[in-house]
């Protein structure tokens, strides 16, 4: 077994100084090697549940996940870690590699032809670029996951986890417990990465509910009001909602004050019940 954590191993699987790591890509390596086994114990993976991993890199936490699961499936999108991953994963019969972009595949087809009815649950490091896109995709998918254990921007993280009506909420908090149940785990510091991101990142959990937090009229819209809301965060929600939803100003103040709240109110300040309610307030207008 390759040791995936030292940084003249990763070298050398790489080719040497030829190599480049893509920003585009979002490529930092992990060498802190208490990382990857605490995230694959974390995601409550067993002997007879399936593992759904992004961005594979060079198999450091896919490793860890085939040790867990009965079965891992890994994205890689860069061509030039196949080989990489043919090797460092040659231990691990357990593991498939695709070699194509998440965020464009039949997910529930995908999940159901690789698992069948196994639980899975998804663990990985994702792409600070494109964390969000890829939570919602996970999300909304319609796939049943058992949680979603992913490492993020330790911001992002912060933000995500926050109780919406807090100062840390925004847009991607409200869409993301309207779904899922989220709870910050641990913190890496930057150092543990190779090369070093400019920021420190965190280890966070969502359990997808059984049914949405609250009911709603129309989800498309109550998810148009959510980034509307947020979308100005200087302005009041009254500003905010007229620009992202172009509705006439007397239309959202209407709707406000039914609720009981002022033309002055910010977004951040709201529940998600009360999202939900001012959706509902303005479906149709």
């Amino acid at each position: 077994m390759y040791q995936l954590t030292d940084t003249a191993t990763i070298k050398r699987l790489l080719g040497g100084q030829d190599f480049r790591f893509s920003k585009a890509l979002g490529q930092n390596f992990l060498i802190d090697p208490a990382v990857c086994p605490a995230m694959a114990k974390q995601a409550g993976l067993s002997n007879d549940t399936g593992a759904l991993e992004i961005g594979a890199g060079i198999g450091v936490l896919t490793v860890e996940l085939a040790k867990e699961a009965k079965k891992v499936v890994t994205f890689e999108i860069d061509d030039r870690l196949l080989p990489v991953l043919a090797r460092t994963l040659a231990d691990c019969p357990n593991t498939t590699v695709l070699h194509q972009d998440i965020l464009k595949t039949d997910l529930p087809s995908l999940v159901r032809e690789n698992f069948g009815e196994m639980p899975v649950s998804v663990c990985a490091n994702l792409p600070y670029y494109i964390t969000s896109p890829i939570l919602m995709f996970l999300l909304e998918s319609g796939v049943s996951f058992q949680t979603i254990t992913v490492m993020v921007q330790k911001e992002a993280a912060e933000r995500i986890c926050a109780p919406v009506g807090s100062r840390n909420a925004g847009a991607l908090t409200a869409a993301v417990d309207y779904r899922a149940e989220a709870e910050l785990l641990f913190e890496v510091k930057r150092t543990s990465f190779l090369p070093p991101p400019k920021v420190d990142s965190a280890v966070i959990r969502l359990t997808p509910r059984q049914k949405p937090k609250v009911q709603v009229k129309n989800e498309a819209f109550f998810f148009r009001v959510i980034k509307s809301a947020f979308a100005q965060r200087r302005k009041t929600a009254l500003n905010s909602l007229s620009a992202g939803l172009a509705l006439p100003k007397e239309t959202i103040a209407s709707a406000l004050e039914s609720m009981g709240l002022p033309p002055t109110v910010r977004a951040e300040t709201f529940t998600l019940e009360q999202f939900a309610s001012l959706a509902d307030h303005l479906t149709g207008q």
